[in-house]
């Protein structure tokens, strides 16, 4: 007889074998039942779709044998198995990241947990449950999802793994792409993302099956107005509402405005049997929606799944908020740097020629500057130089350093070691720049020529000089150390060099030479190479191919000033 919990007879129903075979059927996750020695005597559809196997062709098979595989899908040695350990002593057990062998030949990764089944006062073998890990797949292009995990340990793993996916770039588009992916197929079939930008509601990211692109593709793009009236939920979450989950009679609802009646062309284009849709939102505003599609009808979501999505859509809100203001910063920076990098004088028979380029979106802005300016002696000052930073301040320290520079340079004619000494000794007092790289170059010589080339370089990569018949050399003289370290005591040297007639002199910053994944002077070989090559171009098409070869792969930015002398 069973009883309620208050001790009267209720829930006969759950004493009925019937019952017991629907809940066996119906549950959402994997359950294979085996007998004492391990035969498989029963498995359920959950089971069957997760193994790509009938339970007809897996009875009478013994489960280890048939199933169980390492992680990396070699065979598992029975005496090492602690699943047939917990059989043998008739104990619970639990084990997380095997490899189940699937009817098609695939690797199932799956958390696996199991407790003995009695029958007659006896042991009459074992339950084994099984949870598809993240990405595992179905047969026949279905998808074995990640259920919402019930337990706090897994549901805040699942969360910081999508954190981790979101703090791998700052662009917003890629970020939201990154995370489209990593939740399709783990926790829906399809996933939809929705953001609020400069007034308007955009759809700027659709994810789903491989092979959908064409159908994916055409659900992208500027939405309705998100009418307040309308009782869509998602018009109600772009509107600041509650996670709203979504079973088949909401999302056959008929549509009361316009953007309700995209979202629902949008449902039922999928075949959606199940569906969430929540707010990405920041504690100041919603910047826009997540929605969460489901195909097949078993395994809806539910409250579990709801919550989970309601916690990725805050983490995403977040992120979005940082990666706009970092945007934000990142403009300003780059307006900055590019104001200060004035027009280039051309001092008699000399060409100059400048290049600046910003690094890649997602990256942050440096602090690389360059300058030229005739002095009052007649002589031509060329300044490369990279505040060290990445961010609006050393925008602004850059900003900094360029004007006081020009002041010391203009105010007395001297070496240019003893200028860039004035300008570290000043640099704690009079600037927020904490250290900073730079070449200070003077070009001295008649218009008829010989030239000649004095220069101090504190840490920054050496000049580069070119000539016509195809050779190149570092200039490796006048180094001392970067700016700010405080440990120069005023002796940094000089150095001189000749420029012979149609040589190219070129100055440039480290994100020219740097690329991750190759060392410096593998950077640097390059360089040489292809300035060698090019030194007889016109000096424009020498800097533009040069940016062009070089910086393929630099997450930074990149500023080069060249110098031309007459042949």
């Amino acid at each position: 007889m069973v009883q309620d919990a208050s001790g009267g007879e209720g829930l006969r129903w759950a004493a009925e074998p019937t019952f017991w075979r629907e809940v066996f059927e119906r549950l959402g996750a994997g359950l294979v039942v085996v007998d004492p020695s391990g035969l498989i005597v029963a498995a359920n559809p959950a089971a069957e779709e997760l193994l790509d196997r009938t339970a007809a062709a897996m009875a009478g098979k013994d489960f280890h044998d048939l199933l169980h595989r390492r992680a990396d899908g070699t065979a598992v040695p029975r005496e090492e198995c602690p699943l047939l350990a917990a059989l043998a002593l008739g104990a619970p057990a639990r084990g997380g990241g095997d490899g189940f062998l699937r009817g098609d030949g695939r690797l199932l990764r799956a958390g696996w947990s199991c407790a003995p089944v009695a029958g007659g006062g006896r042991a009459a073998g074992m339950a084994v449950l099984l949870t598809a890990a993240a990405g595992s797949g179905a047969a026949g292009g279905r998808t074995a999802h990640v259920a919402a995990p019930e337990d706090l340990t897994g549901r805040a793993a699942l969360v910081e793994e999508i954190v981790a996916v979101l703090a791998q770039t700052l662009d917003t588009d890629e970020a939201l792409s990154r995370l489209s992916r990593f939740l399709v197929p783990r926790l829906a079939d399809w996933a939809a993302v929705d953001l609020r930008v400069e007034g308007e509601v955009r759809r700027v990211a659709v994810t789903g099956p491989e092979g959908r692109d064409a159908e994916r593709e055409a659900w992208q793009g500027t939405l309705p107005a998100a009418a307040e009236h309308s009782r869509s939920p998602l018009v109600r979450v772009l509107h600041g509402g509650e996670p709203a989950l979504l079973g088949p009679e909401e999302i056959g609802a008929p549509p009361d405005s316009a953007l309700a009646a995209v979202q629902a062309g949008f449902l039922q284009s999928l075949g959606a049997t199940s569906a969430v849709t929540v707010p990405l939102r920041t504690a100041r505003q919603v910047t826009g929606a997540l929605t969460l599609v489901r195909t097949g009808a078993a395994r809806p979501f539910g409250a579990a799944d709801l919550a989970l999505a309601g916690d990725v859509g805050r983490r995403v809100g977040l992120a979005i908020d940082n990666a706009r203001l970092f945007g934000r910063q990142r403009e300003i920076a780059e307006a900055m740097q590019r104001n200060l990098l004035v027009s280039l004088p051309q001092p008699g028979p000399l060409r100059l020629t400048a290049r600046y380029q910003p690094a890649p979106a997602g990256s942050q802005v440096g602090g690389d500057w360059y300058d030229a300016f005739v002095l009052r002696d007649g002589a031509t000052a060329l300044v490369i130089g990279d505040v060290v930073g990445h961010d609006l301040a050393a925008a602004a320290g850059m900003a900094q350093l360029h004007g006081m520079l020009r002041a010391l340079a203009w105010d007395r004619t001297e070496p240019t070691s003893a200028i860039v000494d004035r300008l570290d000794d000043a640099l704690p007092a009079i600037t927020s720049v904490s250290m900073a790289t730079l070449v200070l170059a003077r070009v001295e010589g008649p218009e008829e020529g010989p030239w000649r080339l004095r220069w101090t370089s504190a840490g920054h990569p050496p000049p580069l000089l070119a000539t016509p018949d195809g050779h190149a050399e570092y200039l490796g003289q006048g180094q001392s150390l970067l700016l700010g370290t405080h440990l120069g005591g005023g002796d940094r040297p000089d150095a001189t060099a000749p420029l012979p007639p149609g040589s190219t002199l070129l100055l440039y910053t480290d994100g020219l030479v740097e690329v991750p994944g190759t060392d410096l002077d593998t950077g640097l070989g390059r360089l040489r190479r292809h300035a060698a090559a090019l030194a007889r171009r016109p000096l424009d098409e020498f800097c533009d191919q040069v940016l062009v070869r070089m910086s393929s792969g630099s997450t930074d930015d990149i500023a080069v000033l060249a110098l031309r002398v007459p042949g």
